[in-house]
């Protein structure tokens, strides 16, 4: 069995982050904008749970993971609100559009969303490297 050690599950979860935001593009040449919305939340909380194990903090569901997010990024100000608020909406219409019928998302939308969840990301990566 091998181990792994915090920094392999840092680089493994950021760059599954990097993969998946690049999946939406294809997402949105097809117009499967539910489809995009989901990798776009996943995206997003693969690269949250990236930096949460950079800082040793483990959680075990979505909502522990932005709730530890919150408390030690956000209030923080290491995350501007304005971005952090996007992992939230991400989160909200992920569960709306998964789980609700007859929710579909719309061209705009994942327009308008898609370029702020790639900064996220970067954003991200950033806080990460800089706690090296």
């Amino acid at each position: 069995m091998t181990d792994f050690t915090p920094e392999d599950y840092t680089n493994y979860r950021i760059n599954r982050a990097k993969e998946t935001i690049r999946e939406v593009e294809m997402h949105v040449e097809n117009m499967f904008w539910n489809t995009a919305i989901s990798r776009m939340y996943y995206a997003c909380f693969y690269a949250v749970g990236a930096l949460l194990i950079k800082h040793g903090v483990e959680t075990s569901s979505h909502s522990g993971t932005r709730q530890k997010f919150g408390e030690l990024f956000v209030k923080t100000g290491k995350i501007d609100k304005a971005l952090a608020k996007l992992y939230t909406e991400l989160f909200e219409k992920r569960q709306k559009g998964d789980y609700n019928d007859f929710y579909d998302y719309d061209k705009e939308t994942v327009i308008r969303l898609f370029p702020l969840s790639k900064e996220f990301i970067q954003k991200i990566e950033e806080l990460i490297d800089e706690s090296d």
